[in-house]
């Protein structure tokens, strides 16, 4: 359970969450408390604890050591590290905002089950305006080595997530396509109705009269049902995406 202060004041409002702060965030959340609780009990303003949750993962992903880990990398980056590339000044981007931005969506990332460098890569691939970066790019922007990008990348191609290609000065690109997401959802229904297959493959060698065939046929009958909503939804999406509006002249 999370603990109460022994002495309360006025909330906090200055100052970054201490590591076991974080952690009991996480036990609170795990409590299922409302973040006004939280708070209460942490003697910290509400909207601190709203901040804290919502840029590591959310209620359901928050993680206190990764969300300590990222916080210290952000207090340590005393100047950008902007690829070039990298920034559209047109579109003004504010280099921090960003790189708080890229930290949250890698921790979703994480949260899905990918590794926390691929997490990072794919998400540097995300963000860049031309949806595309070099290895050396991702070098640069990422403080990392080159063998930690190679091994990332290689990943993501493997999962069909990106693509690579040279561009004119013979340099490989790595590119995330528009329908990355379409594809990401395709292959997640094929997954899901692999499971339905070997589910029935189940039943029959227990035997239909069984209650563990009968637990079996339901999981099979599940997951063709969400594998095949999956399909279709994408499907149709996808076409909608896709088509573009008709335009009308001014009568």
């Amino acid at each position: 359970m999370l603990a109460a202060p022994q002495q309360r004041g006025r909330p906090v409002a200055g100052g970054r969450l201490t590591q076991q702060e974080r952690q009991q965030i996480a036990l609170g959340l795990a409590d299922d408390l409302a973040y006004a609780e939280i708070a209460r009990r942490l003697d910290r303003p509400t909207s601190t604890i709203t901040r804290e949750v919502d840029r590591n993962g959310g209620p359901t992903a928050y993680r206190a050591d990764v969300a300590h880990r990222a916080t210290e990398r952000r207090a340590r980056r005393s100047r950008p590290t902007t690829p070039q590339g990298r920034r559209d000044e047109g579109h003004g981007r504010d280099d921090e905002a960003l790189r708080e931005y890229e930290e949250t969506f890698t921790t979703l990332l994480m949260s899905q089950g990918l590794p926390r460098m691929t997490a990072r890569v794919l998400t540097s691939l995300f963000t860049a305006e031309a949806g595309s970066l070099t290895a050396a790019e991702l070098v640069r922007h990422l403080e990392v080595s080159p063998a930690s990008v190679s091994k990332a990348v290689t990943f993501l191609e493997e999962q069909g997530l990106i693509r690579r290609e040279r561009d004119a000065r013979r340099r490989e690109r790595y590119f995330v396509d528009e329908d990355v997401w379409y594809q990401s959802t395709i292959a997640s229904a094929h997954g899901i109705a692999q499971v339905a297959r070997t589910a029935r493959q189940g039943v029959t060698v227990l035997g239909r009269d069984s209650p563990a065939a009968a637990r079996l046929e339901n999981i099979a009958r599940f997951s063709d049902f969400i594998s095949e909503s999956m399909l279709r939804a994408a499907e149709q999406v996808r076409d909608v995406l896709h088509t573009k509006p008709e335009t009308t002249g001014r009568q």
